[in-house]
């Protein structure tokens, strides 16, 4: 249903650099840019765009599909050496279903970023 999502960001060359470490191990990049940056595997479907002047912005909830668990360890591992909130370490989550993994941190405008890999180990 998603074709393609965006956050407002306060310091686009600070959430770019967040951005451009914990996607690498979902297989994400930098597609298209300058002004508002566009992140993909092979077309842009997450969108940095910079808040209008005084705007505060409001927390999202972003999760990425990661492809297998060491991706998810890698998003995670990748957020913590770029300085971000742990909101919650690696781990099944037994609540959504059985094989639900995943690892929520904070990018650096608050937003609670997730990597999750659906499938069982």
């Amino acid at each position: 249903m998603l074709d393609h999502f965006s956050v407002q960001v306060r310091d686009l060359p600070a959430s770019a650099a967040f951005y451009d470490k914990v996607l690498a191990p979902l297989g994400g990049r930098r597609i298209m840019e300058p002004g508002p940056i566009g992140y993909g595997v092979d077309r842009p479907d997450f969108w940095l765009v910079p808040a209008a002047g005084g705007t505060e912005s409001l927390e999202a909830h972003i999760a990425f599909t990661a492809p297998d668990r060491a991706a998810v360890q890698a998003f995670h591992d990748a957020a913590v050496a770029a300085g971000a909130e742990v909101l919650h370490a690696p781990r099944v989550w037994p609540e959504y279903h059985p094989t639900y993994f995943g690892a929520f941190v904070r990018d650096p405008d608050g937003n609670n970023v997730e990597a999750v890999c659906h499938r069982p180990e």
